[in-house]
C-alpha cells in the first residue's frame, strides 16, 4: 500500500477555497458592521426607517454584499468538493449540499432586505399604511433576516462538521487544527437547533459564542490553505506493482 498523492486540482483548489473563504468573510464583515451597525437602531423602528432611506445607496451596497457573499460559498463548496471528495465522495457531496443550503439563506436574507426597502419606499400602493405600520413592517423584515441565518447556521454547522471530519481522516491539514473544527462546527450545529426549540437559549449562551469558533476555524484553514497548502495524504491506496499482479 502506497500513500495517495495529491493532484493538480486539488492544490489549487485550496488556494481558491482559502483565498474565497477570507474574501467573502471581509465582504458579510463589513456589510454587518460597516454598514447596518451604522444604520439600525436598537427598539427605534423609525429612527432606522430614516437611516435606511437616507443611505439608500450604502443599504444596497449590504445586499449587494450578501449577494456576493452567498455566491462565494457555492464557490467555497466547489472547491472544498474536489479537495474532499477522494476522501469519500459520498460525504464531500453531504457536506457540499449542507453549504449550498446556508448560501441560500443569505439570498432569502437579501431578499428580505430588498422588501424592507420597498416597504419605505413611499409607494402609492402603500399610502393606505400608516408611515408607522411601514416602518415596523419594514423592521419585522430585516429581523426576518436573522432568522433567515440562524437557519443557514444549523447548515453551515453540519456542513462544515462533516467537512472537518475528512479534512481528519485525510491528514491534509494538522490534525489539531482538524479536530477543533469538529468540536467547533458541532458546538454550532447544536446551539443553532437549541436556539429554534429555546428562545432563552440565547441568554445561557450569547448568540455571539454560536459562530465564533467555527468562524476562527475557518478563517485559521483558510490561512493554512494558502500559505501551506495541503499535506500528503494519510489515505492508503493500493500499490500499482501489487494491483498489477
Amino acid at each position: 500500500m502506497t500513500m495517495s498523492t495529491i493532484d493538480e486540482s486539488q492544490r489549487k483548489a485550496a488556494r481558491v477555497a482559502g483565498f474565497t473563504c477570507l474574501f467573502v468573510m471581509a465582504i458579510v464583515v463589513f456589510a454587518n458592521f460597516g454598514i447596518h451597525e451604522r444604520l439600525i437602531v436598537a427598539g427605534d423602528a423609525a429612527a432606522t426607517a430614516r437611516n435606511i432611506m437616507e443611505h439608500e445607496r450604502l443599504f444596497r451596497i449590504s445586499i449587494a454584499c450578501y449577494l456576493i457573499y452567498g455566491a462565494g460559498v457555492v464557490v467555497l463548496l466547489t472547491a472544498l468538493l474536489v479537495i474532499l471528495k477522494p476522501v469519500s465522495r459520498g460525504l464531500a457531496l453531504l457536506a457540499a449540499f449542507f453549504r449550498l443550503v446556508y448560501a441560500l439563506m443569505w439570498v432569502v436574507m437579501a431578499l428580505n432586505l430588498f422588501d424592507v426597502l420597498r416597504l419605505l419606499s413611499g409607494a402609492d400602493y402603500l399610502r393606505v399604511f400608516e408611515a408607522d405600520r411601514l416602518q415596523a413592517l419594514a423592521k419585522l423584515d430585516f429581523n426576518a433576516s436573522f432568522d433567515a441565518y440562524y437557519v443557514g447556521l444549523l447548515f453551515w454547522g453540519l456542513g462544515s462538521t462533516v467537512c472537518s471530519y475528512l479534512w481528519f481522516k485525510s491528514k491534509y491539514i494538522p490534525g489539531a487544527l482538524a479536530a477543533w473544527g469538529v468540536i467547533s462546527s458541532v458546538w454550532c450545529a447544536a446551539c443553532a437547533f437549541a436556539f429554534f426549540i429555546f428562545p432563552d437559549f440565547a441568554k445561557v449562551v450569547n448568540l455571539w459564542w454560536f459562530d465564533s469558533p467555527i468562524g476562527i476555524f475557518e478563517m485559521a484553514l483558510s490561512f493554512w490553505l494558502l500559505f501551506k497548502g495541503l499535506r500528503p495524504s494519510g489515505i492508503a491506496e493500493p500499490d500499482r506493482a501489487q494491483a498489477g499482479g
